[in-house]
């Protein structure tokens, strides 16, 4: 099955619970929560008391992409205030340094995920697949939305789909950038499980068909 996760980012900040409980009618799957801490990328986003509230207002499930460098420093916090998964980037600090962070989210009984950035070769995600939950792929470079979609990374995601499969794991693909009812099709096609949108869900006036475009199934 083919899980939607509208982009926070898109949202609008000043109605924020009604904007995550129309995606939820929508039939949009999980949320995504975008953490950028003007360090690792060049911006600064949401951060743990936004998402302390976010958690309060909806039930659904919430993916953290942590954009941030040092995650180790935060992996728990994100967990406590709501995170159901919590993401980081596995150039965002040593690989020991990585692996704690994730082993620190499991602890707290969440799932976790590591994110590639796009000049990141996918073998980077060897060391921790029997770990981890979910392999985000980035399809445009982190920091900042609107970017286009980076059809070469599919190449990515089809060697990290055939990595999962031959371990007979569960591990999810996950691509986040420029995901919209043209490209979708085509990260469906490479083997990826969850799709993260943010303009092609929130900008558009009927989010419903916006979700079941991006699914296919419209």
């Amino acid at each position: 099955m083919i899980r939607i996760a509208p982009s926070l980012l898109a949202a609008d900040f000043s109605r924020l619970a009604e904007e995550m409980e129309d995606v939820r009618q929508a039939s949009a799957d999980w949320l995504h929560f975008d953490v950028m801490d003007g360090l690792f990328v060049p911006n600064i986003s949401m951060g743990i008391p936004v998402l302390e509230s976010i958690r309060k207002a909806t039930d659904m499930f919430l993916d953290a992409h942590l954009m941030i460098a040092e995650p180790i420093r935060y992996a728990s916090r994100f967990c406590r205030a709501g995170a159901d998964l919590v993401n980081v980037h596995v150039e965002a600090d040593r690989p020991e340094q990585i692996e704690k962070a994730l082993l620190a989210v499991k602890e707290e009984g969440k799932r976790c995920g590591v994110t590639l950035k796009p000049a990141t070769s996918w073998e980077a995600v060897l060391p921790y697949l029997d770990l981890i939950d979910l392999v985000l792929v980035m399809t445009v470079e982190p920091g900042f939305g609107g970017q286009s979609f980076m059809q070469e990374q599919m190449d990515k995601v089809r060697a990290i789909r055939r990595a999962i499969d031959e371990r007979g794991s569960e591990v999810l693909i996950e691509v986040d950038g420029g995901v919209d009812p043209r490209t979708a099709p085509i990260c469906i096609e490479a083997g990826v499980d969850v799709l993260v949108a943010g303009s092609a869900v929130f900008r558009t006036p009927d989010r419903k068909t916006a979700i079941q475009l991006l699914r296919g199934s419209c």
